[in-house]
């Protein structure tokens, strides 16, 4: 059903009945977004996702899990291991193809920018969707970039954790501000000294300071 809408939606679009049918695609093809179902018969999705978002490869792939648990914890957990967007069944065709093309136009957004360098030190490369601290490249999940470019394209401008939610999750009202401070976490850790750029206004969100 889903491969029959994003075909009358103008995608191009391929269907995986297990995990192993669907590395073996990624070994010679790089999507531009993936739905990928939590309930498979060979591996749990969240452990898809988990090994896509480690893998400098596949890592800038967005990914949006589809499946029928709706518990706030599975939510919780797929966006925090890197997922853009959760829907739980039933849903709505139509609600998903627009999900899909919000992604993408966000994605061709991204593409369109230029590098990004805070401080001489960090530099975000939105074509490349890659991030340095001085020549070390850093691997961050594609929600952990987008806060950083989020963060970066405004430096000074206080985002509160309701303007990041939104610009990650706007169709997802559940998930929760711990989400985000959990992100900015991982992301300060990652950059490891160069994370001090990351300054929490208490009350309120986080900014970049120079």
């Amino acid at each position: 059903m889903i491969l029959l809408h994003l075909a009358k939606s103008g995608f191009k679009a391929k269907g995986f009945l297990s995990a192993k049918d669907f590395f073996d695609f990624l070994s010679d093809n790089i999507p531009d977004l993936i739905v990928l179902d939590l309930m498979l018969p060979d591996i749990d999705g969240l452990e898809i996702c988990k090994s896509l978002k480690s893998k400098t490869d596949y890592s800038s792939i967005p990914i949006i899990i589809l499946t029928a648990k709706g518990d706030e914890t599975d939510k919780i957990v797929g966006l925090e291991l890197g997922a853009d967007d959760y829907m739980t069944k039933p849903f709505s065709p139509r609600e998903l193809i627009a999900r899909i093309k919000a992604i993408l136009r966000r994605s061709s957004f991204q593409e369109s920018n230029k590098k990004i360098t805070i401080n001489n030190e960090i530099i975000i490369d939105s074509n490349r969707y890659e991030v340095f601290v001085g020549k070390e490249k850093i691997k961050l999940t594609s929600t952990e970039f987008k806060i950083l470019e989020l963060l970066a394209s405004k430096k000074g401008y206080v985002f509160t954790r309701e303007d990041i939610l939104n610009y990650l999750w706007e169709h997802d009202k559940v998930v929760t501000d711990r989400t985000v401070d959990v992100h900015i976490k991982h992301l300060r850790d990652k950059l490891g000294k160069a994370g001090k750029i990351i300054k929490n206004v208490r009350g309120i969100g986080y900014k970049i300071e120079e």
